[in-house]
């Protein structure tokens, strides 16, 4: 007998109850926290401007904990968790009639459960409201190719595509199709028909969502991470068909990502996989966050960029890695840039102070340098 269509479609009408959880969101979005950290023994924990902070109340013990987060879980979820001891998934709660969306990674440690939520803003900043060069604008301008954003959990990658992909909402008339787990930011259309899928509730598995992907007739698709073989070639595949395709790596910097991307593959396999980097990618932007000195600037990016000019393309192929990082010190004319090029920036906008740039440089003599008017190189002539 076949099912009721109507009863089958009462999971989309349906709106959640409050839980006993929510204040302690609210709480996090009243103080303007990044991050809240939930662990039995502590109190809840907020992050606001990169510090930690305990909220006013008790500790939490292991009876709180499961009563406070387990209602957050549906069924594939808590399958998820029981069988791998973690899940992650967004999580919404409103704050004074604004619907508020939470990465939420939820765990085990040490016999005890636990979570770590990140607030995704309302808000998508555009460029200059996020401090970052003028040559990312180039980067949205592409019919078809990949630009992949690299950095450690917690580098502003997500907030960097969003104003990218906004960017595109603003000037272009295209259809953006994301494919995330779990989505972040939630786009308003402005010219841009948008679509947004999130793996394990609108779709099964990633798979399946680029299977629909192809059928979907998209322009421009976000596939979230790239974290292994399979997303990877997916994505490349889509670049090389027509699509302007953005994704997520957890690299160091931009000519590492290279590495990165190879360390998905078996050996055999690199060769093709660098050529069809070469041809297909067209930027790979690396940011970390870093405390502002500047009245009402939380944080602000340090970026390396790098496009594929033929001569990156070349060292690519030729499996001249190592001399990458120069040949982006040398593409500046193009855009491109290197950590001490962005941090010397930072500090002449009086963004950031000298002892936090000196801090984080990859290379400490040459930003001394820099900040002196001397530029250097790390390597020899390309």
């Amino acid at each position: 007998m076949a099912s009721d269509p109507i009863a089958g479609a009462e999971r989309f009408l349906k709106k959640r109850e409050d839980m006993e959880i929510d204040k302690i969101f609210r709480a996090l979005v009243k103080l303007e926290g990044s991050d809240l950290h939930m662990k039995v023994g502590r109190p809840p924990i907020v992050r606001v401007d990169g510090t930690l902070r305990d909220l006013n109340r008790g500790p939490i013990d292991d009876e709180e904990m499961v009563r406070l987060i387990f209602p957050m879980m549906d069924d594939r979820n808590r399958k998820i968790f029981d069988e791998e001891g973690g899940a992650d998934f967004a999580f919404v709660v409103n704050v004074d009639g604004v619907d508020w969306r939470f990465r939420v990674n939820l765990l085990q440690q040490l016999g005890h459960v636990g979570m770590v939520a990140r607030r995704v803003s309302n808000w998508i900043p555009d460029f200059n409201g996020l401090n970052l060069p003028p040559v990312m604008e180039e980067l949205c301008k592409y019919d078809q190719g990949m630009v992949l954003l690299a950095g450690v959990t917690g580098s502003g990658k997500s907030t960097t595509i969003a104003s990218m992909l906004d960017w595109i909402n603003q000037n272009y008339r295209k259809h953006i199709l994301t494919l995330e787990d779990p989505i972040e930011f939630v786009y308003k259309e402005d010219k841009c028909l948008i679509n947004q899928r999130e793996v394990g509730t609108d779709v099964i598995d990633f798979s399946v969502a680029m299977k629909h992907a192809v059928r979907e007739d998209p322009d421009i698709i976000l596939v979230g991470e790239m974290r292994d073989e399979e997303t990877f070639m997916t994505a490349i595949h889509a670049a090389e068909t027509g699509h302007l395709v953005f994704g997520t790596i957890h690299a160091s910097s931009s000519s590492s990502t290279i590495g990165r991307i190879l360390d998905l593959f078996p050996q055999a396999m690199h060769n093709a996989i660098r050529s069809a980097i070469a041809f297909n990618m067209k930027g790979i932007v690396s940011q970390k966050l870093l405390k502002s000195i500047k009245p009402g600037v939380g944080r602000v990016p340090t970026v390396e960029i790098m496009t594929f000019t033929p001569m990156i393309q070349k060292l690519i192929i030729d499996h001249d890695d190592a001399k990458l990082p120069d040949a982006i010190r040398m593409g500046s004319e193009v855009g491109m840039q290197d950590f001490t090029m962005s941090l010397k920036q930072l500090v002449d906008d009086e963004l950031i102070d000298r002892q936090i740039a000196f801090e984080v440089a990859p290379n400490l003599d040459a930003l001394k340098m820099a900040l002196k008017g001397i530029g250097v190189s790390q390597g020899g002539i390309l």
